[in-house]
């Protein structure tokens, strides 16, 4: 028996699948896999019910919506599609900042659609605030787009509280995306509570910390070359070390519990609450049928606490990206 529970994003929002799958990783930034078993794990996905599917414009410079894309043709029915725009790269994937003004809007989008090789994006999120242009201004282009039927729900990602207050004033957002984990806390102390207050969905990306709470990692030679996660400060010198050693003590637990550490991670951030859904990452059939069992996976208030004691807000070492990444997180 395969059907997966389901979740609403947001108060009046769509329901989907109570994780998604993250499709980043398939075309940029980790190392390995093929863009066969891709599409093969994508498939899978479906064939599980996991139709929450997120992906974005700057991943591989577009290849990896078009993957998605080849990957759902035939299946359009069956998937909710999360796509975004803002980040601008150049021709040999140079970052060149980040865009919001309605121009950028409508062509970043229609690009999309058609890498995507759809008539539609289920939800269009802002992927990072262009703080040079008004929310308003970027939102209202969105809602436009919405008018037009080429987006059916708005979303924005890494955005701070006023920032999410002003755009719901302009348009109703159906989710916000940013960063929750066991190692990354830092939407439970204002994200989360805006978000509940206004009935918009939260969307968890990195909910197993990039892979380092899968407890796979033990050094930092574990890392092909190429692999951005070399270059990420909780990855490097004593933060690894530090970091490693909060996850040994969760992987006693998992031990106890009879389930792989990721699945624990993951369980984690689906017990904070029934309006938040995860997108873990992965290209491997096997690990998204590990993710998936998260869901059966029962948590009592005493596995909460003892893993709050074990890895509290701000317990990682290391920030969340590099200076430059840091830069582009609306705070």
């Amino acid at each position: 028996m395969f059907g997966i529970e389901k979740r609403r994003l947001g108060r009046d929002g769509p329901e989907v699948s109570a994780i998604g799958l993250g499709c980043m990783g398939m075309s940029e930034f980790y190392v390995g896999g093929s863009q066969q078993e891709s599409i093969a794990t994508i498939h899978h996905a479906l064939d599980r019910e996991v139709t929450f599917l997120d992906t974005a414009d700057m991943y591989g410079w577009g290849a990896n919506e078009e993957l998605v894309g080849r990957a759902i043709a035939g299946r359009r029915n069956e998937v909710f599609l999360a796509t975004k725009f803002g980040n601008v790269r150049g021709p040999k994937g140079e970052f060149l900042g980040v865009r919001g003004d309605p121009e950028y809007v409508r062509s970043a989008c229609e690009a999309s659609l058609k890498r995507l090789n759809v008539e539609t994006i289920d939800l269009y999120y802002q992927h990072r605030v262009d703080t040079t242009v008004p929310i308003e201004d970027t939102v209202g282009a969105m809602a436009r787009l919405k008018d037009e039927g080429k987006i059916r729900f708005l979303g924005l990602s890494e955005a701070a509280p006023r920032t999410i207050r002003a755009a719901y004033a302009t348009s109703p957002i159906t989710a916000v995306q940013t960063e929750l984990s066991l190692w990354s806390r830092d939407a439970e102390a204002d994200v989360l509570p805006t978000v509940r207050e206004l009935g918009i969905g939260y969307v968890a990306y990195s909910p197993l910390g990039r892979g380092f709470l899968t407890g796979q990692f033990k050094s930092p030679d574990d890392f092909p070359e190429g692999d951005f996660r070399k270059y990420h400060p909780r990855f490097q010198g004593e933060n690894f070390q530090k970091n490693l050693d909060l996850v040994g003590e969760v992987e006693a637990i998992a031990k106890e519990k009879g389930c792989t550490t990721a699945q624990l991670a993951l369980a984690w951030v689906l017990a904070q609450g029934e309006d938040i859904v995860p997108i873990p990452g992965t290209k491997y059939v096997k690990y998204l049928d590990q993710n998936i069992g998260a869901l059966d996976l029962e948590l009592s208030d005493d596995d909460l606490e003892r893993l709050d004691a074990i890895l509290p807000p701000g317990a990682a070492a290391g920030e969340r990206y590099h200076a430059r990444g840091m830069e582009t997180v609306n705070r």
